[in-house]
Parts: structure tokens; sequence; C-alpha cells
């Protein structure tokens, strides 16, 4: 019920599953060889900033070539003290390179925390929102 499309500048397609809080942008047709989450820009940000993570092709459970499995992935933010503030993504993913918008406009200045985390991947990265 929270799943919803839209037509953004350029005839960008975006997709949200948090009920048009966060949208997903693929932004690339190439199908990377890692798993990557790059450091957020820009940062220091106020008030929003740009995260972008690659999926790579998962395995396919049967062995088939050619068969991209969708990769189940999150990406929650967290305050310092590790208290989690809100989850960007929580949902399958096709293989590709992909952007998500953080808007931390309602957040007070400081040192925050964002992690991804796959099957068999997690990674942290540290962003500072200065006001």
């Amino acid at each position: 019920p929270l799943t919803g499309w839209a037509v953004g500048a350029g005839g960008r397609i975006l997709k949200t599953t948090s009920g048009g809080l966060t949208f997903i942008q693929p932004i690339s047709n190439e199908i990377p060889n890692q798993y990557s989450l790059s450091q957020n820009y820009p940062n220091p940000f106020n008030p929003s900033t740009i995260i972008r993570f690659s999926i790579p092709v998962a395995p396919s459970p049967s062995g088939s070539v050619g068969v991209y499995n969708l990769v189940k992935v999150g990406l929650i933010i967290y305050d310092m003290l590790g208290r989690e503030i809100t989850t960007l993504i929580n949902e399958q993913l096709s293989p590709g390179t992909y952007e998500v918008e953080f808007d931390g406009s309602n957040l007070p200045s400081g040192i925050y925390f964002y992690r991804i985390t796959t099957g068999d991947f997690s990674d942290v990265k540290k962003m500072l929102i200065v006001k």
C-alpha cells in the first residue's frame, strides 16, 4: 500500500516504498561487479543529501545463467547513539546503481550514520548535518 511511482524531470521514473517520503532512482543501465556504498554528497549538508549504492548480480539459487535475482536491501539512518532515525529502503531491488535522497530538515545539526545491508554485504558511512 505504500509503493508508488512518479515521473520526474527529464522523464525519470521514481519509485517510493514509503508512501512518498523516499524515492529510489536507478542511475545507470550498467550492472556493477560488486556491492558498494558511496559517501553521501554533499557532505556536510543542509537540508538534503544524496546517497548512492550499487547492487551486483546475485547468484541464482538454481544456478541459471543470465537470471537476475532480486536482492533484499536495507538502508537505515542512525544517530550518534546508534538509535534508528529512519529507514530509507527496505525492499528487494534488482542489480544496478541507485541514488536515494535523504532529507534531514527535521533533524538537528550533528553526525549521523547510514548503513546498507543485504544478504552478504554491509557497510556504514558517516554524514554531517550543519544548520
